[in-house]
């Protein structure tokens, strides 16, 4: 096996891998000498990102998994670990931002968005510390949001679910530090220039175009670019949470 080889053998998972933050990821963990695997609930929808990658010589594969399930998660990871390698670096990135009235929120959304939010990244997270700890080593990574700090008007499930989130990301970080496992917690407290956000703004503006100034929305890549920074830093500084915004957020 060659140098190159052994280095592909490095595995990065990311759990809830969309089209967005979770495909910025994959790319920018690629290109950085890891073996991608892609997993979410239509592991299917991955195959032109996989594709992609493979294209740039980058190795990648795609996966079906119910991050809400206890099971699904186990499985995925027990598939991924025998049949691509060690997960030296697990992202949970799923999430349900939802905004609706208090009066109008049942408790069936509430639980779905909490389940989603929350549940799935103490599953995830759970399962990558009973791989990562016996071996010493390996990095935990959540997305948050700024809900993850403040709840704001319409959004009580979605901010409880992120804010439950941290909770959980900070439980595991202290535990599992001195176990040699980083754990950080990203905030990303601003728009991302994504389908998704110019699509609710078209929505919010009849149908139109919305300009955006530049810098004004976050870049895929450089949200991919802060994760790998969390990841490459050193033991003897690790940071648990960081922020990023762009400049013009008010905060």
């Amino acid at each position: 096996m060659s140098a190159m080889q052994d280095e592909k053998q490095k595995v990065a998972l990311g759990v809830g891998a969309g089209d967005a933050i979770g495909a910025a990821f994959a790319r920018r963990f690629a290109a950085g000498g890891y073996a991608v695997a892609l997993a979410r609930r239509d592991g299917a929808k991955s195959a032109a990102l996989v594709r992609d990658i493979e294209a740039g010589g980058g190795a990648a594969r795609a996966f079906s998994a119910d991050a809400r399930d206890e099971a699904s998660i186990q499985d995925l990871f027990r598939t991924v670990e025998a049949e691509m390698g060690p997960v030296e670096v697990c992202l949970y990135n799923a999430g349900a931002n939802m905004k609706s009235p208090i009066a109008e929120t049942s408790a069936e959304i509430f639980e779905k968005v909490w389940r989603l939010g929350c549940l799935g990244g103490f599953l995830t997270g759970r399962e990558a510390a009973r791989y990562m700890v016996p071996r010493g080593q390996g990095t935990l990574l959540f997305t948050g949001a700024t809900a993850s700090m403040r709840g704001g008007s319409g959004f009580a499930a979605f901010a409880s679910a992120k804010a439950g989130l941290r909770a959980v990301a900070q439980s595991m970080a202290r535990e599992l530090g001195p176990k040699g496992v980083h754990v950080a917690h990203l905030v990303i407290d601003g728009g991302v220039d994504s389908p998704a956000i110019h699509a609710r703004r078209r929505a919010a503006n009849a149908g139109a175009d919305v300009q955006f100034a530049p810098d004004s929305l976050m870049n895929l890549a450089s949200i991919a670019e802060a994760y790998w920074m969390l990841v490459e830093q050193r033991r003897d500084a690790w940071t648990f949470e960081m922020d990023i915004r762009p400049f013009v957020e008010p905060w």
